[in-house]
């Protein structure tokens, strides 16, 4: 496993820890369909909302801010990916938030930043 996808997966593993401490319930991870992937999708058990999150982890600053990588094309992916997801699991009724988690490791610690309702469409 090569170095930047090391370095996702324990970026997806801390967000899930951090959310599950949040009263989010994890519901699916890693979904994927010919319209996009999303990382993590969670039910808010505080706002009552299902969760769509795209998880942006870094080791250092190169390239900007780990949130700054979704760009209008990811975004778009994820949001259809998410339209499909409510079709396939026949879902309705429920308010739907978009939000990016992003992460900064370096020296075996790590900053986690959520960003709630990061976009819209």
């Amino acid at each position: 496993m090569y170095f930047k996808q090391r370095i996702g997966k324990l970026g997806e593993e801390l967000a899930c820890k951090y959310l599950e401490n949040n009263n989010y319930e994890i519901i699916c991870r890693n979904f994927s369909c010919r319209q996009g992937e999303i990382d993590i999708i969670a039910k808010d058990n505080n706002e009552k909302e299902l969760v769509f999150i795209e998880v942006k982890t870094r080791s250092n600053f190169k390239y900007g801010m780990p949130s700054e990588s979704v760009n209008e094309k990811k975004r778009k992916h994820i949001y259809k990916a998410g339209k499909y997801y409510l079709y396939k699991y026949k879902i309705q009724n429920i308010a739907i938030r978009l939000d990016v988690i992003e992460i900064y490791i370096k020296n075996g610690t790590y900053y986690l930043n959520q960003i709630k309702q990061a976009f819209y469409k």
